[in-house]
């Protein structure tokens, strides 16, 4: 079961009949965002595979798993925005329990990207995967 967070997008989806609405959802979810503080747009925090540039910056407190990233395309801090509401605020021990390719099949995402944001949205998963493993 996805964070409760995650599934008000479930929800919001379900009302959003045309794909325009829901790219619009999702760029309006990146814009709501806080911007990355510009000392941890670093090299150590850049996602590689992604066609746009893509900063994520995990945190891991008191066993609880949280990050906060950002990109250069809004549709990518969108995406970022909509895996945040996933992984944010979970155990770390559970991050790797987490299905984010079903969660996010259950939006409609994979069949409306473009093979490279796909690719940079598996990027940005399984980095956050590589930080739980650490952990």
């Amino acid at each position: 079961m996805a964070q409760a967070a995650f599934e008000e997008i479930v929800e919001d989806f379900e009302f959003l009949e045309d794909w325009e609405d829901r790219y619009r959802y999702v760029i309006e979810q990146g814009k709501a965002m806080e911007p990355l503080d510009a000392a941890l747009k670093v090299p150590a925090t850049k996602v590689d595979g992604c066609a746009s540039q893509v900063w994520l910056h995990p945190q891991i407190e008191s066993g609880v798993f949280r990050f906060d990233g950002e990109s250069d395309a809004m549709i990518v801090n969108g995406l970022i925005a909509v895996l945040r509401k996933l992984y944010n605020d979970v155990p770390v021990s559970a991050v790797l329990d987490v299905d984010a390719r079903g969660e996010l099949e259950r939006l409609g995402l994979n069949d409306h990207l473009s093979a490279q944001r796909s690719n940079g949205l598996r990027a940005m998963i399984e980095r956050i995967r590589q930080v739980a493993k650490a952990a």
